[in-house]
Parts: C-alpha cells; structure tokens; sequence
C-alpha cells in the first residue's frame, strides 16, 4: 500500500512538474460581442462572412471590421531550480537535533541487570604464579 501512495505521488509530482513548465496560447475570435471560436495551440477560423470580400454585411452594421482576435498567452516557468533549503540556519538545526537526541536518551529505559561482562570467559591458568615464586600472602 505504501509503495502504490508513492508510485500516485510521484505521478502527480511528474504532472505539476509538466504543467507548470508548458506555455500554451488560446486564440479567440469575436464576431461582434459574440464568441465564434477558441483554439488552443493554434490560430482561431474567422466567421464565415469575414471570408467573403464584404464584412460589413456579416456584422449587419456600417462598420468596416466588427471582428476581432483575442490572443492569451501561458508562459511556463523556465527554471525548475528553487533554493528552499536555507544553509545559514545549518548550524541551528545541527544543534536543535543534538540537543533532542541527547534529551531522549535520558529517559530511555536500562535494563536491570546489565552485566555487560556476562560473556566474558576468563584465559586458561597454565602455571600458578604464586606457587611457582613461591609468594604466598598471609
């Protein structure tokens, strides 16, 4: 399940990377205040009277041109690269996480009977020193 979330995220990331990238223009022509048509990626088809030699007669007034183009164009960011990571504040999070590492390791629970020695067998006696110098203690 953890790794289906990733693989959706990392698939989302990819998209908003692309998108935001992308620049795109939307072309509208305007046949008086009426819509005509949207093109997208490309250039708009004038109305159909604006073809003939006569626009005036398409627009039903005296005017020469009622038709206009309306171009929007999207510019897409450029530089993916942004700073968000601030390295003058290194040193303070170097010490914020020291200082809570060393804080938790306080209240970390020993074990009772540590003996850390447990393992530990002691070397062979191949000669008894005492005895061999002859030392004894009384």
């Amino acid at each position: 399940m953890k790794q289906f979330i990733l693989k959706i995220t990392s698939i989302l990331m990819a998209f908003v990377v692309f998108l935001s990238t992308m620049s795109f223009t939307i072309d509208t022509h305007y046949c008086g205040d009426f819509l005509v048509d949207v093109a997208l990626f490309s250039k708009a088809d004038p109305c159909q009277g604006e073809k003939e030699e006569s626009g005036v007669e398409s627009c039903g007034s005296s005017e020469k041109n009622c038709c206009s183009n309306e171009n929007i164009v999207v510019d897409g960011q450029d530089e993916l690269h942004l700073d968000i990571f601030d390295y003058s504040l290194l040193d303070q999070q170097l010490f914020v996480a020291a200082f809570t590492q060393s804080y938790l390791s306080i209240f970390k629970d020993l074990q009772k009977n540590l003996i850390p020695f447990n393992t530990y067998e002691p070397p062979n006696i191949e000669v008894d020193v005492q005895v061999f110098q002859q030392v004894f203690r009384i």
